[in-house]
């Protein structure tokens, strides 16, 4: 396999960390080109949830024995990593949850439900994943609020511009993504969260498809809460993470009743712990929180200025490639823009050139991408979307791209 030479990484050895890319697809080398769905984990991950079963396993936090204290500070000590490695300002801020459609689900019920009135406003992105559109449409609804939408011009960019507009005293909350998972768009964060503090409005931001491409520095971004998920970071799924300013957090009720999340219990009533804890109810998902510690780790050390420059480059390579094609177009042609190629093919649908990509052991993401506002804007149902990682080749897109000239062939048969 090809490095790349101006990442500085040695793409072949990081291939050898992950186990799954060695194997065959309908008699072909696998060709793992659906990252923004969900990314493969390095054999460290793998190892780590296996070992955490078979010698530290025990529920954490209230324990006294070996087992649990051990699980206990393991888990602890990936809250601490997860600080880091969004600088956030303490541990305390960091809340584990099953995903990011969680995470903002949390915080639209919980800082929603106290925070919210009649008439208020909350203003979202035309490029939004419907995790996060719909809770705040439900929110919404329960509080007799309003979801406005800051609309996105034909390359997939927010139109600042009108933003100015939708944004007034009303604007309670401004809810947006970081990275599009759809166009791969690079939003302007701190230019959005400049123009909502001018009218004292919160700021959540999706981080799905940004914190495994991009630095992320939540004090200098100013986000009120940030949301994000450990497997499009090469780690455990069912595992997500919310950021939220303390000052915040404190003055939410919890998400959901049950152990861990209370102080005391008594039958005339409840009194709730402290932050994180009084949104982390039940028994977390210990395993995937020990193993996920991993997953930071692995991208530490490679560093994300060189992740970041090796995906570059293969979205560079890729988007000329099929660009060459005739019938192709290309969707989403924002100026900056995380490893994400969307684009149809002009007479063939999505899903046709998905299973024709699959029996030549590609595998490419076909539909609307849970971003279905967004396809009724660029007219169309669905696109086929090529996501790339850092242990993708040149080589391999190489493959996608006769992939796809040979399946374009055969429709035009």
């Amino acid at each position: 396999m090809e490095t790349l030479e101006k990442s500085g990484l040695n793409i072949a050895k990081i291939r050898e960390e992950f186990p799954i890319l060695d194997q065959k697809v309908n008699g072909k080398p696998l060709v793992y080109f659906d990252n923004a769905a969900t990314n493969q984990k390095p054999r460290r991950v793998i190892e780590a949830l296996a070992n955490h079963y078979k010698t530290d396993n025990a529920n954490i936090h209230r324990g006294i024995h070996t087992l649990a204290e051990r699980s206990t500070a393991a888990f602890e000590e990936t809250r601490h990593a997860v600080r880091e490695f969004i600088n956030a300002n303490e541990a305390e801020e960091i809340i584990f949850t099953k995903g990011t459609s969680e995470s903002i689900n949390l915080v639209a019920s919980s800082w929603g439900r106290k925070f919210l009135e009649e008439g208020d406003e909350i203003l979202i992105s035309a490029m939004e994943h419907h995790s996060n559109i719909v809770p705040w449409q439900m929110i919404a609804e329960e509080k007799s609020a309003q979801v406005k939408v800051m609309p996105i011009d034909e390359n997939g960019d927010i139109i600042l511009a009108e933003v100015d507009k939708l944004i007034t005293e009303k604007t309670k909350m401004v809810a947006f993504n970081h990275a599009s998972n759809s166009l791969g768009t690079i939003n302007p964060v701190k230019e959005i969260v400049a123009k909502a503090r001018k009218v004292g409005a919160k700021v959540l931001i999706d981080g799905a498809q940004a914190t495994s491409h991009l630095e992320v520095d939540v004090q200098d971004l100013d986000a009120d809460f940030y949301a994000f998920s450990a497997h499009k970071m090469y780690g455990p799924t069912g595992l997500g993470i919310l950021y939220g300013k303390r000052t915040l957090l404190e003055k939410m009720p919890p998400y959901q009743g049950g152990g861990e999340m209370i102080k005391e219990v008594t039958f005339e009533g409840t009194t709730y712990n402290d932050i994180p804890y009084k949104f982390e109810a039940g028994t977390p998902d210990i395993a995937n929180v020990v193993a996920f510690k991993k997953a930071i780790d692995f991208i530490d050390e490679l560093g994300k200025d060189k992740i970041a420059a090796h995906e570059n480059e293969l979205l560079s390579y890729a988007t000329t490639e099929i660009e060459k094609i005739d019938g192709v177009k290309v969707i989403g042609k924002a100026n900056e823009k995380v490893s994400v190629l969307s684009f149809s093919v002009e007479g063939i649908h999505h899903f046709d050139i998905g299973m024709w990509m699959d029996a030549k052991g590609v595998a490419v993401r076909t539909g609307h991408h849970c971003t279905q506002p967004l396809m009724d804007f660029f007219c169309i149902e669905g696109t086929v979307r090529a996501s790339f990682s850092v242990y993708n080749t040149i080589e391999e897109i190489d493959i996608f791209t006769q992939a796809l000239k040979d399946t374009i062939s055969k429709f035009k048969k």
